[in-house]
């Protein structure tokens, strides 16, 4: 990775997304009233070898402190003027 720019900043596209996590994906649980989401990432594992076969392991599911950077759903435009 290089630190020189190709082009000038004015002429890049100034808009910013984070990929997915690996094995994860960007949910939203119900907070305590309908209008409250808590973002949470349900973490998809492996399965745990056995002695007669695989052991399935059940979804993690932890608190998303990424904010809106990971949401598919929104566009970030850092040269936007609020």
């Amino acid at each position: 990775m290089s630190a020189i720019l190709k082009e000038p900043l004015a002429q890049q596209e100034t808009g910013v997304k984070i990929d997915s996590y690996p094995s994860s994906e960007k949910i939203y649980l119900t907070g305590s009233r309908p209008d409250i989401r808590v973002p949470m990432r349900k973490i998809t594992l492996s399965q745990t070898p056995a002695q007669f076969g695989a052991e399935h392991n059940p979804p993690l599911y932890v608190y998303d402190t990424s904010g809106p950077y990971t949401d598919p759903n929104v566009f970030i435009d850092l040269k936007k003027k609020v």
